[in-house]
C-alpha cells in the first residue's frame, strides 16, 4: 500500500471518528438540555403550587379569623335579645348538623390502610388497596347505626361530600386523599363499634381482603367543620 493510501485510510478513520464524537457529544448536551429544561419546568411548577397553597392558607386562616369574630359580634348583640338569642342557638345548632361548625363528643376511630401482603402472591391484587366503595360502605354503616358527625382524614362529611376514586387515591370533597384513611365518628360507641363484629364489613376487610383495620373508641373525638363553601343553587324555601 502506497503512502497516499495509508495518508487517505488515516484521515477517513480520523474524519469518521469526528463526526461520531460529536454526534455523540451533540446528543448529550440535547439530552442533558431537555432533562434541565424539564427539572426547570418541575421546580418552577412545584412553586407555583406551593405559593398558591400559601395563599389559599393564609386566606383560610384570615376567614376563620373574621368567623370567630362575626360569632362574638352575634353573641353580644344577642345577650340582651330573647328572639335573637333563640335565633343564634338554632343557628349553632343548625351548623353542627350541616357540618360547619367543629364538634367534639364521645364516638369511634377507624384507621383503614392497604394490605402489606405481596401483590404477587394473589390473583387480584387490587383486594389488597383501599377503595373509595370501602370508604362509602363504611360511611353508610356509621351512618346507619347513628353517627352524628363523620370525618375522613380531615374532611367533614356532609349532604353533598363525594367519595370517588382517582387512580391509587381518593378525592373527598376534591382533596386527594391516600392510605391509610382515618375515619372519625361521633355517636353512641358501643352502636358504632359494632361495625367490627364478626361477619361484618370491618371483619370482613380484614379476614377476607386483608386490610389493616382497627377501630377504637374515644371519649373525646374531634371532627373538624368543612372547610369549603355550601352553594345550593336549587332548594327554595317553602313559602
Amino acid at each position: 500500500m502506497t503512502n497516499k493510501k495509508i495518508i487517505s485510510l488515516v484521515l477517513g478513520i480520523m474524519c469518521f471518528a469526528l463526526t461520531a464524537g460529536i454526534c455523540i457529544q451533540v446528543k448529550t448536551v440535547n439530552n442533558t438540555n431537555s432533562k434541565v429544561s424539564k427539572n426547570y419546568e418541575q421546580n418552577n411548577l412545584r412553586a407555583e403550587v406551593l405559593k398558591y397553597k400559601e395563599k389559599y392558607d393564609n386566606l383560610l386562616r384570615e376567614l376563620e379569623e373574621i368567623d370567630e369574630q362575626l360569632l362574638k359580634e352575634i353573641d353580644k348583640a344577642a345577650a340582651n335579645n330573647s328572639e335573637l338569642e333563640e335565633s343564634n342557638k338554632k343557628i349553632i345548632e343548625g351548623n353542627k348538623v350541616i357540618g360547619l361548625s367543629e364538634v367534639n363528643g364521645t364516638g369511634v376511630i377507624i384507621t383503614i390502610s392497604d394490605s402489606e401482603i405481596d401483590q404477587n402472591s394473589v390473583l387480584d391484587s387490587s383486594d389488597l388497596l383501599v377503595h373509595d366503595k370501602d370508604i362509602l360502605k363504611i360511611v353508610n354503616e356509621l351512618k346507619n347505626a347513628g353517627a352524628e358527625a363523620i370525618s375522613i382524614n380531615g374532611q367533614r362529611v356532609i349532604l353533598t361530600t363525594s367519595i370517588v376514586c382517582g387512580g391509587n387515591i381518593i378525592n373527598i370533597n376534591g382533596e386527594k386523599i391516600g392510605s391509610p384513611f382515618e375515619i372519625k365518628a361521633i355517636g353512641l360507641p358501643e352502636t358504632l363499634a359494632n361495625l367490627n363484629r364478626p361477619g361484618g364489613f370491618l371483619n370482613y376487610l380484614q379476614e377476607e381482603r386483608k386490610l389493616k383495620v382497627n377501630l377504637k373508641k374515644d371519649n373525646n373525638v374531634n371532627i373538624p367543620k368543612y372547610a369549603g363553601v355550601l352553594n345550593f343553587k336549587h332548594i327554595k324555601r317553602d313559602k
